[in-house]
């Protein structure tokens, strides 16, 4: 007997098609949603059912809860390209976006529950999204991929080392978020190496521009392995200040290399020109911590905000955008809306490093937690639509 199936059952809707619709939208939402609660914290006109004290509630949501959908997104949407398998969809892909969220109501409400508990729905999600992206991998052979999922499984360690102390296990103060921190800033910076140059060769040439980005063998290994080194120094040694002069280097060694890849050419391509603007903030994150580690001047928290607020928000609303207008087969550039939530972002950040550097800090932290809320509501209001409907062509 012969069983006739109907090819569009087994299509998914639009929004589980690909990793980026449903974790980006997730993305954008936490990023508003978590700073809003986090003010409202800060100001004491709120109390969370959460184990953790509000800074660390903070820390928790923006690099493990935030940046957790964002890198999810973009590699499980990214990996098929790269092996040429099946991308992840459908039920896993919801199960995933479930989990997620799980995980973050975990987190909010992890008093309510036994520590056990919120940990293991906590750490179960980047727990899956390492041993999807291994999979895949590795299954097509695809070596020079391998070591991409690295920094997600640091970020898992980092994850469970926020949980242990509220367990009574002693955990070196600061460990976790700083090895977090260090493994964000990896991941940017690869990814970034990756793609800003391609992107702005492609788009150069598309004009018959007689600039072209430029490359340096030696320069790309001098520059990646002396920030990925001094990153992971400061998280596991943040008191040693030769890891100042390391990180002043490093930043030195990519200021030069990102000089190469022809970023003030991208001037009228907003989105290219905020992926050069948020590597821009790797460097001066990494720049001034190293200062910070020198005791130049007591600008920790500042070099923190570069890493966080100036890179993680230009990276992830830049690849977003980008990722997202590629994917719905939309035109590869940045329309009115779109610069002015790039606008918006840089404004956050600038305003967050005012806050740490001004006697006026808490008008500037209002100012950019209001920027910060704006530009991620600002994405869902002109993305949110695109992520929800089947690719124009």
């Amino acid at each position: 007997m012969i069983q006739i199936t109907d090819p569009a059952a087994k299509t998914p809707p639009a929004l589980l098609s690909l990793a980026f619709r449903p974790f980006f939208l997730l993305a954008s939402l936490w990023a508003a949603i978590a700073i809003g609660l986090w003010m409202g914290m800060l100001y004491g006109d709120l109390t969370l059912p959460t184990r953790f004290d509000p800074l660390s509630w903070h820390i928790h949501e923006m690099l493990f809860g935030w940046i957790g959908a964002a890198v999810a997104g973009f590699l499980l949407t990214a990996i098929p390209n790269w092996t040429g398998r099946t991308p992840v969809r459908g039920p896993l892909l919801a199960a995933l976006a479930g989990l997620w969220m799980l995980a973050r109501a975990a987190s909010l409400a992890s008093a309510l529950l036994p520590l056990w508990l919120a940990a293991a729905v906590e750490l179960a999600f980047p727990l899956a999204i390492c041993a999807l992206a291994w999979r895949e991998i590795i299954a097509a052979g695809n070596r020079r991929n391998l070591p991409m999922p690295v920094p997600l499984a640091l970020l898992t360690v980092a994850d469970l080392l926020m949980y242990l102390p509220l367990a009574g296990i002693d955990v070196p103060q600061g460990l976790s978020w700083r090895l977090a921190l260090a493994a964000v800033a990896i991941l940017m910076s690869v990814i970034g190496a990756r793609i800003i140059p391609a992107f702005t060769r492609n788009w150069l040439v598309a004009r018959r521009s007689p600039v072209q980005p430029a490359s340096s063998r030696w320069l790309d290994i001098a520059a990646t392995a002396s920030l990925h080194a001094a990153l992971l120094g400061w998280a596991l040694f943040p008191e040693v200040k030769a890891l100042g002069l390391l990180l002043l280097t490093a930043a030195a060694l990519n200021l030069w290399r990102v000089a190469r890849w022809r970023g003030m050419a991208t001037l009228a391509e907003p989105l290219l020109l905020v992926l050069h603007l948020g590597y821009l903030w790797i460097i001066a994150g990494a720049a001034l911590l190293g200062l910070s580690l020198l005791q130049v001047a007591p600008i920790q928290v500042a070099a923190i905000h570069a890493l966080t607020a100036g890179a993680m928000g230009s990276m992830v609303l830049g690849v977003m955008a980008r990722v997202s207008l590629g994917h719905t087969g939309r035109t590869l550039s940045a329309d009115a809306s779109t610069r002015i939530i790039f606008l918006i972002i840089s404004v956050a950040a600038f305003c967050r490093i005012a806050a740490t550097l001004s006697l006026s800090n808490a008008y500037f932290l209002q100012l950019s937690a209001l920027c910060w809320v704006l530009a991620f509501l600002l994405f869902v209001a002109r993305y949110g639509a695109w992520l929800l409907r089947p690719r124009l062509r």
